[in-house]
């Protein structure tokens, strides 16, 4: 029997809201949209428009926005069924300036705890994380209990099935230091066969930031496939057959934010087509950087056919 769910990921969800005015301070913006935001959300989100069966496994305020997020889950095909509701902590709401092509600042509204991080391992349904083809976890979610037990108790019982990935998102807003990531990181790593990061990403991870050493030093840790982005420099897998980089794809950029979270949707299709890694590779960094010539993160996730035409135009074709 084929899983009920080709893709489960679990971590933040919440509320983004992004000015209509670029270029300019938080104190001068009038105008601002409303999406459906949090890097777990996403790839779920992104990996839907590929039409994969998606789930994320999250938690909510009862309050307004946390029923827009379901609404918004309900819209992209998304299923909700693993989303729980906190009764004391609100939804969290993230706000963004946006200064093209590459600063982005980020506000995040999570006080006194986002839900998200709220998340006990009983109210996780392991079955569940053990049958999805892919389970996708994030660093922020071990950033504060009872999330990172639960995380862990996910990964445990999950036993490295199938894929299963850790996006390296590191935010260090979130945490009293590097070091004290990087501790809960190397407890995760032991439990996954895929990461995904950028240069500080990987630095958190295994205090490396070359990124032909941090893969290395992934694999080591037992990960099959090392996924470094370098953003202008491109992206760099290693998996059990080598090293495969591939060149970024241009693109006029609107907001950076949401373009990690289509590459990681991205991936999970392509390891679930089965493609090798330069072809995988080669579509997810394509949809992130169609994701980056966009204002949103969830609503401008790509389909397969808006992919593949980015990457025909690339080609000359």
């Amino acid at each position: 029997m084929e899983p009920e769910f080709e893709v489960l990921t679990m971590g933040r969800i919440g509320v983004d809201v992004y000015p209509h005015q670029i270029g300019v301070g938080l104190e001068d913006v009038t105008s601002f949209g409303k999406f459906l935001g949090g890097s777990a959300t996403n790839v779920a989100v992104a990996a839907a428009r590929y039409g994969r069966r998606s789930a994320v496994v999250t938690k909510v305020g009862a309050d307004p926005f946390g029923r827009f997020a379901r609404k918004a889950l309900a819209g992209y095909a998304v299923s909700d069924r693993f989303v729980g509701e906190s009764a004391h902590l609100p939804t969290p709401v993230t706000f963004c300036e946006i200064f093209p092509p590459d600063h982005f600042p980020l506000y995040f509204y999570r006080a006194p705890k986002a839900p998200d991080l709220d998340i006990t391992p009983d109210e996780v349904d392991f079955d569940a994380v053990r049958a999805a083809d892919v389970f996708w976890v994030t660093v922020t979610g071990l950033c504060q209990e009872p999330s990172r037990t639960a995380t862990l108790a996910a990964l445990e019982a999950r036993g490295r099935r199938g894929t299963t990935v850790l996006d390296l998102d590191y935010r260090p807003m979130f945490w009293t230091s590097r070091e004290e990531a990087r501790q809960w990181v190397g407890r995760a790593l032991e439990l996954v066969t895929v990461t995904a990061g950028n240069l500080d990403e990987c630095e958190t991870a295994v205090g490396l930031r070359d990124p032909h050493e941090a893969a290395k030093a992934l694999r080591d840790r037992g990960v099959s496939l090392a996924v470094v982005k370098q953003g202008p420099r491109g992206v760099l897998a290693v998996d059990d057959d080598g090293d495969v980089e591939v060149p970024p794809v241009p693109v006029e950029v609107v907001n950076g934010l949401g373009a990690g979270d289509a590459f990681g949707g991205a991936l999970c299709h392509g390891l679930l087509s089965g493609w090798d890694t330069r072809r995988t590779v080669e579509f997810a960094n394509a949809a992130g950087a169609h994701v980056a010539g966009e204002l949103s993160c969830a609503d401008a996730m790509p389909t397969e056919a808006q992919v593949l035409a980015r990457l025909a135009a690339v080609a000359g074709v």
